[in-house]
């Protein structure tokens, strides 16, 4: 069953590998730190919430054999709105993983650093960081191969990796199994934590998976009978990420409050008391989450810019290239000088905050559209779940509005 898995594992896979980027970890970490296992029923819910929407998001791909870009294009028949829509995709997924690029490769930093130390040089007044180069360099070239195959067994190995380090620094911690059991499936909301709950929901449902997901399954299967294939790797996959971030989530549950704003920080923390091993292991782990989110999010963009555009092209053409190759390269500029571009990050967090709860409302309406799906539409559990998470999806984006403008409505 486990050898089964893994040879039909691979875009949800990939969908886990992004949303556990070093922004997740970063917020899990201080999710544990603060308010130690009572936040893990957040992820629980973020979890469920992921696993309806990529659902819906894999089975358009897979029966229609289309992009989600490209089916949101063929369905909105009014040209204003159609546009209007493709130009909040662009903005939103384009510009927000161009932004959010540096910070994939950044964790990916501090990964190494956790284990290698600071690698720096001095050139012309800058102080440039070689590991973003690195990190750079080996993304550049599992993305320039441009075999879904080869990329899908890379990633898979990765995430492989990431969850095993971090659920071995998670058990090394000896942490209390009834306590966890009590966060999991008790919410609570202690004092100062509503910010934290949106974050760990927000960073978990993210707008880019959908597309992502979408067009990776396509790449793989190409049958209406593999459907059931789909969803198993979609529920397990989603599920192992969320394990993942619960992980984290736990280790810092062992570490008192103090100077902790990053996992490198817990890494060091971590060693004094549950030794190196412990720290090494964070250290890898994260090293895999920069690394991994750093190639989806290209990828990512790249697969939305060929929907919008209606390109009817591979991984190895120069249209679909150019798109990665340009987000990968502001990434490592952006981190190598560690230049933080403020206002583009604010205008990704505005394009989001919209889109978010636009495409979880329209993926909601082509997922019942006949035309579309055929006999694969939504049920009505599905549709009442959706609904659900619709109506959160807009909480969340008027909270993510908000904290974006500094302005306070709730």
């Amino acid at each position: 069953m486990n050898k089964n898995w893994l040879n039909n594992a691979g875009p949800g896979t990939l969908v886990a590998a992004a949303f556990i980027g070093p922004g997740t970890v970063t917020l899990c970490t201080l999710a544990g730190v603060n308010f130690g296992f009572n936040l893990l029923w957040a992820m629980v819910l973020s979890i469920l919430a992921t696993i309806i929407l990529q659902e819906m998001a894999a089975r358009l791909g897979i029966i229609s054999q289309k992009g989600l870009s490209e089916i949101i294009s063929s369905e909105i028949h009014n040209p204003i709105i159609n546009r209007l829509m493709m130009l909040l995709i662009l903005s939103a997924i384009v510009v927000g993983n161009a932004s959010y690029e540096a910070g994939n490769i950044s964790g990916g930093i501090l990964g190494l650093q956790t284990i290698v130390g600071e690698q720096k040089i001095h050139l012309v007044g800058y102080s440039i960081n070689l590991l973003s180069i690195v990190i750079g360099v080996i993304a550049f070239g599992l993305l320039y191969i441009g075999n879904y195959k080869f990329l899908e067994k890379v990633l898979v190995g990765l995430v492989l990796v990431m969850s095993i380090s971090f659920l071995i620094t998670a058990f090394l911690t000896k942490p209390d199994i009834i306590g966890i059991i009590k966060g999991a499936f008790i919410p609570s909301a202690p004092e100062g934590s509503l910010l934290t709950i949106i974050g760990l929901i927000g960073t978990t449902v993210v707008p880019y998976n959908l597309f992502l997901h979408a067009s990776l399954v396509k790449e793989k299967w190409s049958n209406q009978n593999d459907l059931k294939a789909v969803q198993k790797d979609t529920i397990v996959s989603i599920v192992l990420g969320g394990l993942v971030s619960m992980a984290i989530i736990i280790s810092a549950s062992s570490i008192e409050k103090g100077d902790i704003s990053n996992a490198s920080d817990l890494a060091k923390s971590l060693a004094p008391l549950y030794g190196n091993f412990a720290s090494y292991f964070l250290g890898i782990g994260l090293f895999a989450a920069g690394i991994t989110s750093a190639i989806t999010a290209p990828l990512a963009a790249a697969y939305v810019v060929r929907g919008c555009f209606g390109w009817k092209t591979g991984m190895k053409t120069i249209q679909f290239r150019s798109v990665w190759v340009f987000i990968l390269l502001l990434g490592v500029v952006f981190s190598s000088l560690e230049i933080k571009p403020i206002e583009i990050i604010k205008f990704a967090q505005v394009s989001n905050g919209i889109l978010l709860p636009v495409i979880a409302g329209v993926l909601l309406w082509v997922a019942n559209k006949k035309s579309v799906l055929g006999n694969f539409v939504n049920s009505k559990t599905q549709n009442i779940l959706g609904i659900i998470i619709l109506l959160t999806t807009i909480f969340l984006g008027i909270r993510g509005l908000n904290k974006v403008f500094e302005f306070i409505i709730l």
